[in-house]
């Protein structure tokens, strides 16, 4: 045995016996945070998964598919247009509204297709920061001048750390693109228009099925939520009318579907989640048996679901471990955070930055967290940090980002997210004092 090749295993083996010797199985405070772990993933499952991400899977598929990777250089690439790229990458959230979780799909769909990595990264940013709801909430709850500047620093993060990315790594993303475009002349299958409306109905269900309840009960959004599931209904109505005409799906099927999903709803009126499931393993059945290119979609999108979400459950398991639930503690004691994040130094601009970079906060979640933390003391500075770093970031994201990029480029994505908004939330401070 040569023991020079498996030292490193030993040293493992050896580690991991320690670790279990010594594990703290009894202590208040881990089992605490045990539990908690299991209690953030088990939620993360219900909440998210069905509704967030199968969706988003899909969607990414279909960019694999139907999408030409010429198309996608053209606008997004090396060669595009920089105001269009980076333009329509910054704004993207104001359509999304999603978390810094389900943006990965769609990230890494684009980014394999051909984007540059400066406007992939932009998109990255955006899709979960510039939402325009939690912004209005933030500016109603915490106050105007905390909303517009979460507003202005999310759209100028997004064009900033993209044009940062793209000029850091342009030498080996000029090789990965230039390798890209030889395979990149190839024609759509279907117009323009077409594939365009198949997106809108696909991002149309993602939306509104995942339309968050608004602070008051009345006005748009109130009443976009009181319709949400009937919205939803709407646009898969419409999405089965393509995938019937368009992807040539059989009809039967498509009909036996929807019959399916539409009695489920019938029978379970009060449980949309459940017509929500039937409609996905109906799709699911559909797409997976065709040998055409509606097969070709279904095995992209699970590619993508193999490579993200055990990386994604994992990721939430420890960081609900670590950070805990809303209103729950972890196995950092949330007296610690707000001891930390009090005044506008620096330091607690950086430490509300980099928590609130690796805590999982889903849609509209960070609005009430930053604002208890505000009433035990923290300062608006650390506030708008933590607005600005932590609907974009999380351990789960960071996970899955390492994947698809590679671990040096995520370092410096996630250093510059928290770098920038440690200065931002700084200066506000300084101006708001």
């Amino acid at each position: 045995m040569n023991w020079r090749e498996e030292w490193k295993t030993l040293v493992a083996m050896v580690g991991a016996f320690v670790v279990f010797w010594y594990l703290p199985v009894g202590v208040p405070r881990f089992d605490a945070a045990v539990l908690e772990a299991f209690h953030l993933v088990k939620w993360y499952a219900q909440e998210h998964v069905l509704l967030c991400l199968v969706p988003a899977f899909f969607i990414a598929g279909a960019i694999g598919v139907f999408v030409s990777q010429a198309a996608v250089m053209r606008y997004l690439g090396a060669e595009a247009k920089k105001v269009l790229a980076y333009g329509v990458a910054s704004v993207s959230g104001t359509i999304l509204a999603v978390c810094s979780c389900t943006v990965l799909p769609l990230f890494a769909g684009i980014y394999r297709m051909g984007a540059g990595l400066g406007p992939a990264c932009a998109f990255l940013y955006s899709g979960p920061a510039i939402n325009v709801l939690a912004i209005v909430l933030t500016a109603r709850i915490l106050g105007p001048e905390l909303g517009i500047a979460r507003a202005v620093g999310a759209v100028v993060f997004s064009l900033v750390i993209g044009l940062l990315m793209g000029f850091f790594f342009r030498k080996e993303e000029g090789e990965r693109l230039a390798m890209q475009a030889v395979t990149s002349d190839e024609e759509p299958a279907r117009p323009l228009w077409q594939t365009a409306i198949y997106f809108a109905l696909m991002v149309a269900v993602l939306v509104f099925a995942n339309w968050g309840r608004p602070q008051e009960h009345a006005g748009l959004w109130a009443a976009i939520f009181a319709a949400k599931w009937w919205l939803t209904s709407v646009a898969a109505a419409g999405l089965a009318v393509v995938l019937v005409l368009w992807l040539r799906l059989p009809a039967w099927k498509v009909g036996l579907t929807a019959l399916a999903t539409a009695l489920t709803a019938v029978a379970f009126p009060q449980e949309p989640v459940a017509a929500f499931t039937v409609g996905v393993v109906g799709l699911s059945w559909m797409t997976s048996v065709d040998p055409g290119e509606s097969g070709q979609w279904f095995s992209t999108s699970w590619t993508f679901a193999k490579q993200i979400l055990p990386l994604l459950l994992g990721g939430v398991l420890v960081a609900g471990f670590l950070l805990g639930r809303v209103g729950h503690e972890g196995i950092i004691p949330s007296s610690w955070v707000a001891g930390f994040v009090g005044g506008n130094s620096l330091m607690a601009n950086f430490f509300a930055s980099f928590v609130g970079a690796f805590m999982y906060f889903a849609t509209l979640t960070e609005v009430p967290i930053v604002q208890g933390l505000i009433g035990a003391g923290m300062g608006k500075g650390p506030a708008l940090s933590l607005l600005l770093a932590g609907p974009a970031l999380s351990l789960p994201n960071m996970l899955v980002i390492g994947s698809i990029m590679g671990a040096r480029k995520t370092l410096v994505f996630v250093c510059l997210v928290v770098v920038m908004a440690t200065v931002s939330g700084w200066a506000f401070g300084l101006l708001w004092t």
